[in-house]
């Protein structure tokens, strides 16, 4: 074997890369816990000074801040010896209501790796791991994952681009959301159209439970409810609008979802599936958006398929060609692209 030398230390510079990002994101989320990146937004500061402000340990808080500084999440000044935060910083880590949010996502990963135990036992037997069984940092993260993304473009982009839907809401609807998780995405549809009336299903109870307290702390219980139900048997007919949000793929019969989808909505009804960007074959997803998301799916959603009846195991990276396969043979005529962004593609059916 002819090992070249400069393309082995430059595959090693991406493992090192690698690794310390598989440990960074451990740091980010007890960056969040802690309160040390709000507290760094506030201004330029020491080691001691933040571990003052947070009542935290100097030593620890030390160590965190020149990781973080190697890597680019905070800013260091030799010369005073302080870190700081620039805008874009601050932005991305403390802005919780921001269209970019990243602690929610490192919540999530970090939530995906410890079950690789148990993914990689499933290599050998083929067997899936429910969503549920996974840990419940899982579930809060991908909320806090998605939320910004969908708060930034529901509203003002994906909804307007589907015919005559925002028009519909604005009269009043009745909505079902399917796959809520925690209701994100229902409870600002009912925040922004009073007038319509939502329910949110998933079959996981607990995300549900979350997802009725979070309706009532927004003040839309009046017009939400939230049910534990499956894809292909939630209760309910003549639905104006049905929308799946990030979880088709995750289904072990998305044409049978599909199925379902169809019988629940009016003849003049409207199914919007958002789904992770990705094109239709493997070298156009070879890229750092396609790399995240077929190895979230490897962790999360392909094994989530494969424990469902038929496991079909989409996975997050099949394409809109393989999507309109599955919508259309679910008995939808009609299917289009409506809108898209570097994370999401956002389709259309009619029945």
């Amino acid at each position: 074997m002819a090992v070249d030398m400069n393309k082995l230390m430059a595959f090693v510079g991406k493992a090192v890369v690698d690794i310390g990002g598989t440990m960074h994101a451990a740091l980010v989320v007890v960056g969040e816990k802690r309160g040390l990146y709000k507290a760094l937004a506030k201004g330029p500061c020491s080691s001691e000074e933040l571990a003052k402000r947070t009542a935290s340990n100097e030593r620890y808080v030390r160590e965190w801040l020149s990781s973080q500084a190697a890597g680019g999440y905070v800013e260091y000044d030799p010369k005073t010896q302080q870190y700081s935060m620039n805008e874009e910083q601050i932005f991305a880590l403390t802005d919780e209501k921001g269209a970019i949010y990243l602690p929610g996502a490192f919540q999530l990963a970090l939530a995906a790796v410890r079950s690789e135990e148990r993914v990689s036992e499933a290599f050998r037997t083929g067997a899936g791991i429910g969503w549920h069984e996974h840990d419940a940092g899982l579930f809060c993260g991908t909320e806090r994952f998605f939320r910004p993304n969908y708060a930034a473009n529901l509203l003002s982009a994906w909804i307007p681009a589907l015919e005559g839907v925002e028009a519909r809401l604005k009269q009043g609807a009745r909505v079902a959301d399917v796959g809520c998780g925690h209701g994100s995405s229902t409870i600002l549809m009912a925040e922004a159209f009073p007038k319509s009336t939502f329910v949110g299903y998933d079959y996981h109870e607990a995300s549900i439970a979350t997802a009725r307290q979070r309706a009532t702390e927004a003040g839309v219980a009046d017009r939400v409810k939230f049910d534990t139900a499956k894809a292909k048997d939630y209760p309910g007919r003549d639905f104006d609008f049905v929308t799946f949000f990030d979880c088709l793929h995750d289904m072990g019969d998305p044409a049978g979802a599909a199925a379902h989808v169809k019988q629940s909505l009016k003849a003049d009804g409207t199914w919007m599936i958002v789904e992770p960007y990705a094109g239709d074959r493997v070298e156009q997803n070879l890229n750092p958006v396609g790399r995240l998301f077929y190895s979230a799916s490897t962790l999360l959603c392909t094994p989530a398929s494969k424990s469902q009846e038929v496991g079909l195991a989409l996975g997050a990276q099949a394409g809109e060609a393989r999507m309109k396969n599955v919508v259309t043979s679910g008995g939808f005529s009609r299917f289009r692209r409506a809108a898209e962004t570097p994370f999401n593609l956002v389709y259309e059916a009619r029945p």
